[in-house]
Parts: C-alpha cells; structure tokens; sequence
C-alpha cells in the first residue's frame, strides 16, 4: 500500500490494490501512474502481463473521482464560467481558435504540430487595436512554420488571405498568397520578433534581435480589425513569449510587449468555446472517462479492474459501464440513463450510442485507446478521430482532456500518426523497447511449396474446405495459374497443421489463422478427424475465437481452453489481444500476420514463466490471394473476390516477403524445417519437452564439456597469474612503510 501511495495513489485505491497481492508497482505502473496523475498524455508500450492496465485505470479511477468529489462540493459553477475566462483573460495561444492538430502546452505558449503533410495553425486568445507592440517566439526544432499577424477573419493557414501577415522559416513572407523574399532563413535555436506599430500601419520583424526591415503595410480594409499574434506549423514546434519572461532581444523605439498594452487596446478573442463547454452540464449520459479497446474479451478484463480498484472509492461512488456488442443494448441504456461516470466499451457498439446521441462525449475527462496498434489494423482510425473530434479539449471544470494510448509498439507509422494528431506533447513510456524472442521460444519456419508437394493433387475433395477467394477461378491441378498455386497452399496448410500435431503430439497448442473465415475452416476440419468443441480429450478437441462467435461463446470457449477441456484455441490475432495464458507449448501460425510486430506477440504466447515453447509458422514459397475487406459489412455477406485495386476485397499475399521483414525486425534468420515437421532439439540443451520448466543441468552433458573447455582453461591461467601477482605485491606494503 504505502509503495502505490509514494505515487500519489489515494488510499482507497492503494488498500484495493494490496488486497490483489500487488506489493509493489510494475515497471510499467512506477512509470506511467505519476505522469498521469501530473494531468499529461502518455504513450506506453509493455508487455502483456505487465500490469499495463492497471497503469492506466488506476489513475483514471482517482482523477474522475477527485472531479466527481469537486461538483459535489459545489465547485463546478464558478468553473463553467471560469472555463473560457481563465484561458482568455491571458495572453496565450487560444485552444479553441487552432487547426485539429495543433497542440498547445500547459502553459498556454509553447505549440506543436507534428502533422508532416499539413499546415495547422493557431491564433492567440487577445488581439490589438492601438499601439506599437513586440512578441518574441523561439524555434524548438527544424520544423517549417511562419509566424506573425492575422484578424478573427483570417484563415489558420496565416498569410494565405487577405486577412493576415506571415513570415516563414524558408525567408519568405507572406500575404494573401503572395511569399517573396524577406530576411533571412531562420531554423532550430533562432528567435524571432514580431513588431506591430499600428498607428503607422507596419508590420516588421527581426531575427535573433537583427531588424529585418519593414514587412508589410497594412492595407485599409484592416485599418479598424484587431490584430492577433497567429502561427502556423508543420511538423514544428515554437514557444512564444508574450513579456511575462525577459525577452531575449528587447525592442527598441518604443515597442511594448503585449502582456502591459493597455486594456483599452485589447481586444479578447470570439472563440471562447463556452458553448461547447457548458450545453451538457449534467447530462448523466455523459460519462468522465472513455476507455477504448479493441475486443470483447479485453473490454471485459478492463472492466473487472476497474471494479477491483474502485472498490473502496466511496461518497461518491463510482459507476462504471461495459458497452460491447453481442448483449441487449436496452441494459446498456438503462444504465446510461442512471448515470454513468467510466464507460469501457469496443467501437462497433460505443460508435452506435454516440451517433444516436444515447452516449454523450461533452464532459470526457480521459480518453485511453488500448491496443491501439489493434485497433488501426481493423480500420478503426476514422471512429478514434470522430470520438477525439465529439470530446472537448478543455472539459466544464476548466481541466485539458487527456489522452492515453498503449500499444505493443510505440515505434509503428500508424501509431505515431494517430499519437501527433490527438495528444497533448504525450510522454513515452517505452518498456518494450526492441522487439526480440524470449530464449525459452524456439522457432521455425515450415516451407510450404505446392510445386515439389503435390499433395494437394492426390487428396481429391477430401482436404479442408477453403474461403472461396477462388470461387469463381480455374484451380484444377494443370491450369498452371498463379490462383491454381494459391488454392493449393490453402490446402496443404490444411494438411501441414494437422501433420505438426500428430508429429509433436500436441496436448495445448493456440493456432492463429488470418480471418475468421479461415477459423471456421479449420475448426470444421478438426471435427472432420473427429475432434471439434464437443469431443473433450480427442486429439483434435479445440474452439474457436473470433469477433463473429458471440460474447458467451467466446468467454465458454476460453474458459473451456483454459482449463483444458480442449487441446485448441483456433483463433485470429484481434480475438487474441490481451489474453494472458501462461506456459503454452506450442503456437502454430497458419498464415504469417500482415504485421511483423504481431508475429513475436503471437510467438510470445509459448515458452513464459520459464517454460519452454515451440512455435511453427506454415510460410507459402509462392503468392497467396486472400479477402482484405475494404467493404462497409466488413466482409459480412461479401463475395467480391476482385483485387483491391479493380474495387474488390482480396489481395496477393507474399508470405516469403513478410518472412524476411520478420527476420529484418528481429535481426535474425529463424530456422526452416522439412514439410515432415521434425524439429531439431540439440539447439535446446538436448531433450527437450515443450511446456515444461528449462532443466538448469542434464542434457547433452559432454557436448557441453566440450564447448566450454577451452574457457575454463583461460580462466584457470588467468587465476594463476592473478595469484602470483598478488604474491610479489605482498612485499610492496613494507617497502612503503620503510621509505617513510
């Protein structure tokens, strides 16, 4: 308890963390919980089994209390108002008058947009009517940016208008789409100011205090407009000083910085954003904290933490929701209508309630995205950004939303694109660090070549049945296609699963297959050789799982796994996410993943807690054309077997390339083996049984001799020579002694 309270955990939350045996906090937990308590955006990245839950929803449970326990002391009508007041009453840049990916600090001046494609620009929250005024602001980063002037009229992309007066990193200023030489280039390091005099109507500027020359005149028809300070970035990141600190390079001839301009001079901005704040004040579908993730079983598991850490969180209790699909949303919505304060839900369904208007985003506090890196890969980019969009950036009670993403990579395009679009200068936590395999996993690859295995031609119609991407092609054997080939590997890793588990004789094993179709295939093909989920101990028992089965089903199925009532958990990577099963022996990935970070997330499952784990990949030598739903069913009901680029849902798939690109992110070649599956065991200390502890002695014994002769001997010659050295230093000390 006292370890999680040196964090600034409540108590109520540390006696409920004790109670589950948590003595002390992970890695993760030690990191993430203190910058989040601290009101930052954190990326992080851990291992499953981390406690990178609790790292998240422990302060998410303590700051939605602490904002719930606020109202109910009556402080939340002096902050509505307050809300845009205390933004505006200062000289800052303004949250409400900014591009959706500009992002402004803490401190209202220091700016940031890593957008790399776009420009997002923001303007302050005060402007100027009279006066000769200065503000300085300091380039953080080689990013492109322009800085300067601009109305309430302007765009955000300063100096593209009429409206407005831009000077850029390239040297060039700008004004109604007009850039010309101006200056000097500037960059990292540089500060540049910006003067207004408007009683002569000049815009100038200067560069690490040089007067750069008159800029701009200002044109009649801005004669009587307020001026604000504005800037637009790219990939860029500045501060502005507005005079509350010393300026580098103080102006001269009478310039005033723009935090002592006389009141009369100011004008304050029309973006306030009290609207947005206010309209849903005490709406009790109006939850504090959105937890997002990617399937049923890990909303589930969120939620139960979440019930568990809260636990003795009381006046005011908390009330939490799970929002899945699957079960009757008529439940959900009753206990919306009761008031709600932390939803956890997956996209499919919390996307319906926010659409309907039954779910209202207005008073979110926490936005976390779990498996982030999941949910992009099911296309979900455009959900996250309507749910980012619906969310205000200052809440009622005048705090900043923020934003939590976990990933099992922070490293991937994807990731960091969605991190610099919605977060707030986010903090990484990266535990993970490079992806590599645990030495207690030994894997390999299985070649499968429908050219020198001709298998497939001999089985006639008895083989596992296909996803019908070539329904509608000429597959039989002397076609001589490229769709002929592709059929037949199908077919042969049909045959291959089945031959690795008579060969190893496998007793637990989870098998990933790409789609839910291919699941299917494979689960109908196991009850073809007698086993399926009814058959408890047959040597082909398994279930299946994946986002189609229905909620009870797939937690009776896990269950059932778990426990060991089947031998197989059929099963793609989405349905896999954050299911924590310790000590598998063995992983067979039918098809590689689409993304190679998957594949050590998939390995990983085998050889924990010490055990040891073998992991076989069935790779196809030539192309494969598999479904790649672009379609709004997301492949519910869809036969379009057209590539992607002619308007259909399959692609080529190039196992043999993604295999390299595995073997490129892991820095290692990983050994093939015969279509026969035998796989050697000298690499693992001799004899090896897959699922059980590493033996710490035994095993190949003399190899071993033989192997570290030649160091022992070193060693040996290295003590003798350090002992004779000790024994003529022994007479050193005396010698010393005597000359004294």
């Amino acid at each position: 308890m006292a370890a999680f309270s040196e964090m600034g955990v409540m108590p109520e939350i540390a006696q409920a963390v004790e109670e589950m045996d948590w003595l002390l906090p992970t890695d993760i937990q030690a990191e993430s919980i203190p910058l989040i308590l601290g009101g930052g955006d954190v990326l992080m990245a851990a291992e499953t089994g981390s406690g990178k839950t609790g790292a998240f929803s422990i302060p998410v449970i303590q700051i939605v209390y602490e904002t719930l326990k606020d109202q109910q002391e009556g402080k939340k009508g002096k902050t509505t108002i307050k809300t845009g007041a205390s933004v505006l009453n200062k000289w800052q840049m303004n949250p409400y008058d900014r591009g959706s990916a500009f992002a402004i600090g803490s401190d209202g001046v220091c700016c940031q947009s890593r957008e790399v494609k776009e420009w997002h620009g923001c303007r302050a929250t005060k402007g100027l009517m009279k006066g000769k005024h200065y503000y300085e602001v300091s380039c953080h980063d080689q990013g492109l940016c322009r800085v300067g002037w601009s109305t309430m009229q302007a765009s955000l992309d300063l100096g593209t208008d009429k409206f407005g007066f831009g000077f850029g990193g390239t040297g060039k200023k700008s004004h109604n789409k007009q850039f010309d030489n101006y200056g000097e280039e500037f960059t990292m390091h540089d500060t540049i100011g910006c003067y207004l005099d408007i009683e002569k109507g000049h815009v100038k500027f200067s560069k690490n205090g040089k007067d750069l020359g008159l800029a701009f005149e200002i044109p009649t028809h801005m004669k009587n407009q307020a001026l604000f300070p504005a800037c637009v970035l790219k990939n860029a990141e500045l501060k502005f000083n507005f005079g509350e600190e010393d300026f580098k390079f103080p102006p001269k001839d009478g310039f005033v910085a723009l935090c002592k301009a006389p009141e009369s001079y100011v004008v304050k901005s029309q973006h306030t954003g009290n609207a947005q704040v206010t309209q849903t004040k005490f709406l009790p579908n109006a939850p504090k904290a959105l937890i997002v993730e990617p399937s049923r079983e890990l909303a589930e598991q969120t939620l139960n933490n979440v019930k568990q850490f809260k636990k003795y969180v009381d006046n005011p209790k908390l009330r939490e929701l799970l929002i899945i699909g699957g079960v009757a949303a008529r439940d959900q919505l009753s206990v919306l209508e009761n008031g709600v304060d932390i939803v956890v839900g997956t996209p499919g369904r919390l996307d319906d309630l926010v659409s309907t208007g039954k779910l209202n985003l207005s008073q979110v506090r926490f936005l976390v995205l779990d498996e982030a890196d999941g949910l992009l890969s099911q296309g979900y980019s455009d959900f996250i950004n309507r749910m980012h969009g619906q969310i205000p950036q200052i809440t009622s009670d005048g705090k900043r939303l923020q934003v939590i993403v976990c990933s099992a990579t922070l490293h991937s395009f994807d990731v960091k694109k969605l991190s610099e679009k919605i977060m707030h200068f986010p903090t990484w936590v990266d535990l993970k660090g490079e992806d590599s395999v645990p030495d207690t996993v030994h894997h390999v690859v299985v070649p499968v070549n429908p050219k020198t295995d001709r298998l497939w031609e001999r089985l006639g119609k008895n083989h596992i049945r296909t996803d019908d991407v070539h329904a509608k092609d000429n597959t039989r054997p002397g076609a001589n296609s490229a769709e002929m080939w592709s059929e037949a590997i199908k077919v042969l890793k049909g045959e291959y699963t089945v031959r690795a588990i008579k060969e190893h004789k496998m007793d637990q094993a989870i098998i990933f297959c790409r789609t839910k179709i291919d699941c299917d295939n494979l689960e109908q093909y196991f009850m073809q050789q007698g086993g399926g989920p009814d058959k408890k101990g047959h040597q082909f028992s398994c279930v299946c799982l994946h986002g189609d089965r229905k909620p009870h089903e797939r937690k009776q199925n896990l269950e059932r796994f778990k426990k060991g009532d089947v031998r197989f958990l059929i099963c793609t990577d989405v349905a896999a996410r954050g299911i924590d099963i310790h000590g598998v022996p063995y992983v067979i990935n039918v098809t590689l993943p689409d993304e190679k970070q998957n594949y050590v997330h998939r390995i990983g499952r085998v050889g924990r807690a010490e055990r040891m784990g073998l992991a076989i990949s069935l790779v196809a030598t030539e192309k494969e054309k598999v479904w790649y739903h672009v379609c709004s069913s997301r492949g519910k009901g869809c036969y379009n077997t057209r590539l992607k680029e002619d308007g259909g849902c399959t692609i080529w798939y190039n196992e043999m390339q993604l295999l390299s690109e595995i073997e490129e992110h892991l820095n290692c070649t990983i050994s093939q083996v015969e279509p026969d599956i035998k796989v050697p065991v000298d690499e693992f200390d001799g004899k090896v049984t897959y699922g059980q502890k590493r033996a710490a002695g035994g095993g190949n014994y003399k190899g071993h001799v033989d192997v570290l002769a030649p160091t022992v001997q070193e060693l040996a010659a290295l003590e003798k020579e350090a002992q004779t050295s000790f024994l003529h230093l022994g007479y050193l000390p005396n010698q010393l002694f005597r000359t004294f």
